[in-house]
């Protein structure tokens, strides 16, 4: 099953393969292009004139601010994207896959007894992300929009309508995949690229001076010059690693190798040339800060920039949008959050997929941002904390694995996490005195995704203890049915649970009001391990408790579909001859209902209880054949 944390996790296979297929690096680094970098490549459109704006107080930067501005945003991709993720986070893959989840659950095996510890961090994390996932749609496509005031002030009325017209487009087209559009993202991107890169060198070459704030005495002499504006500086200038989180994201879809010759070949390259070509051109228009990096492209090239950062920012928007989708999977998965309904796009490839409610909530999300903040600038506030937020929760995992499985020696994992640790902080911090002018934004966002996953996490465990307390040890029941046996009918019976030691539900339901038993019954668990993919060697686990009953456990990675027919023709190698045509799936549906003793507080009662209900249908998940599902309602007071 597809899950990512992450960050934006489109997939792109049936574009540049898979990464362990015979595909070409070369296609593979295009197909990252196109969805790994699509977000920090759009942050040239706002990152450099938010800093400065923030750095001047004003519209007119001196030389100072310009070049300590350019300093930090050098050196932050540098440190943060390139030495971290590139270097250090990359590695951290959980069997080829990455993302804050894929961490947590690497983090989460190797720290038994901080297990919830690391669940808990997992969970803010995937939650911080949704709050990225929510902003970024935002922020990107009114951004590039708002380059036609450049063309025209006369346009200025229409950037949030059109906005609103590209985003429902962009929402819509979901349920199609991500399969036919994913053919143009990369081209698209390298495009973009290029583009942006040549832009800024037209600029550097009338103005070398510019390269001098490479050296990170600019960044000392602006702090010095303006310690008083610097916190807010630092959090404008976070705005141009943002979409740094989705390298590791994506890293099951490209591989390490790809990812970093992208990014070292062509991404960092041209980002640095643009951003240092803004710096210049600023400086040649005495400090005006206006929208540079659309003002700096005069004449013919200027129109078909803004196409080009539409339709970038269009891109980058899809790519956190199929994250998010993936992200949930991997939650329902991890048990984080409810089953819900989850559309194949690809027949070919499983990664793709579609969610209606997810895709739902996010459109209504991003649309109420656009049109309540109205201008990119607003919006810059609200999109650093939940980034900052979600990389610093990278650093605390990332150090687990560092000593715990890779074994670094603490002379060597302190001081890299230290450092990561101070500037993830350091930008958080910054961001997170913007609370109030629109930052709480994303904290509301990721404060409703943790409330949602913490009460289905607690509510998940208060009623699978609840109902274990009354249910009747499975041996038990076994030997005495053996003893004395009902009335058998032809057949198997599989009785799904999520408790393979006690008696299912729907099995003494069955046995109360139909006074039979099948010649066959399976107790069926599914379980997901801590890993994106298990082996058909480690599918199935059987095990016989008498001639009448046998306990079968489906074990799915988080990153897989389950699929409990095809798991089950398994166990015909095993010795089960599987026949899905004589077989009956019993399910236990549960109603439940609200109670002033519960375990806990009333409101988080109702919203389990609202979460259950929103949970979609367990035959559908599970792809069991409506045809062989029995379902046996009961009640049950949490």
């Amino acid at each position: 099953m597809a899950v990512v944390d992450s960050a934006n996790s489109c997939d792109v296979e049936e574009l540049a393969g898979h990464p362990g297929s015979s595909q070409s690096t070369e296609l593979l680094m295009l197909g990252a292009l196109g969805v790994v970098y699509g977000d920090i490549g759009t942050s040239p459109i706002y990152a450099l004139r938010e800093a400065l704006h923030a750095s001047s107080g004003g519209n007119v930067a001196d030389r100072t601010d310009i070049l300590g501005v350019l300093s930090l945003i050098i050196w932050s991709l540098t440190i943060t994207v390139t030495v971290k993720y590139i270097m250090f986070v990359l590695r951290a893959d959980n069997r080829g896959e990455g993302g804050v989840l894929s961490l947590m659950a690497l983090a989460r095996g190797s720290f038994p007894k901080r297990s919830a510890l690391m669940l808990g961090i997992g969970i803010v994390g995937a939650s911080l992300f949704f709050g990225d996932a929510v902003i970024t749609p935002a922020i990107s496509v009114l951004s590039a929009v708002e380059g036609m005031n450049v063309v025209t002030p006369a346009f200025q009325p229409y950037v949030v309508p059109l906005t609103l017209v590209v985003l429902a487009i962009l929402f819509a087209i979901q349920r199609f995949g991500t399969g036919g559009v994913g053919l143009v993202f990369g081209p698209v991107t390298a495009v973009w690229f290029l583009a942006i890169g040549l832009s800024g060198l037209n600029h550097i070459i009338a103005d070398p001076e510019i390269l001098w704030a490479i050296s990170p005495y600019y960044i000392v002499a602006f702090l010095i010059h303006s310690p008083d504006v610097a916190s807010i500086t630092i959090g404008a200038v976070f705005l141009a690693v943002t979409g740094g989180e989705a390298l590791y994201a994506d890293l099951g879809h490209f591989g390490r190798k790809p990812m970093v010759l992208a990014w070292l070949s062509i991404v960092f390259p041209c980002l640095l040339l643009n951003y240092a070509g803004q710096g210049a051109f600023i400086l040649a228009n005495g400090g005006v800060v206006g929208h540079p990096f659309f003002e700096m492209n005069g004449g013919w090239t200027l129109i078909p920039m803004v196409v080009l950062a539409t339709a970038a920012t269009v891109i980058a928007s899809q790519a956190v949008i199929s994250g998010a989708f993936s992200l949930t999977r991997q939650a329902v998965q991890l048990n984080m959050l409810p089953r819900l309904q989850i559309l194949h796009t690809s027949e070919k490839q499983p990664g793709q997929i579609y969610m209606p409610r997810v895709n739902l909530l996010l459109a209504l999300a991003v649309v109420i941002l656009v049109v309540g903040f109205g201008e990119s600038s607003k919006l810059a506030s609200a999109y650093g904390i939940s980034v900052t937020g979600n990389m610093l929760v990278t650093t605390v995992l990332l150090y687990v694995v560092m000593t715990r499985i890779w074994k670094w020696k603490l002379s060597v994992a302190v001081p890299l996490t230290v450092l990561f640790a101070l500037i993830d902080i350091v930008f958080f911090a910054s961001n997170i005195v913007k609370v109030f002018e629109g930052g709480w934004a994303s904290l509301v966002v990721a404060f409703t995704i943790v409330l949602g996953m913490w009460t289905w996490v607690r509510g998940s465990r208060y009623l699978f203890d609840k109902t274990r307390r009354n249910e009747i040890p499975l041996d038990v029941l076994a030997g005495n049915l053996l003893k004395k046996k009902p009335q058998l009918v032809s057949g198997t019976a599989v009785f799904l649970t999520s408790d393979p030691l006690s008696a299912p539900t729907a099995l003494m339901h069955s046995l109360k009001h139909y006074k039979v038993l099948h010649e066959q019954n399976v107790i069926l668990s599914v379980v997901t391990a801590p890993q994106p993919v298990v082996p058909d060697s480690e599918r199935v686990k059987m095990e016989t408790v008498n001639e009448l009953f046998m306990r079968v456990t489906l074990t799915f990675g988080y990153m897989e579909q389950p699929n409990i027919p095809r798991a089950l023709a398994i166990c015909r190698k095993q010795g089960w001859k599987f026949d899905i045509m004589t077989t009956s799936f019993f399910l236990s549906r549960r109603s439940l209902k609200a109670s002033p003793n519960s375990g806990m507080p009333v409101w988080q009662d109702r919203l389990f209880i609202g979460l259950a209900r929103s949970a979609a249908d367990a035959t559908e998940y599970f792809q069991i054949p409506t045809g062989r599902v029995v379902e046996i309602g009961t009640q049950v007071v949490v």
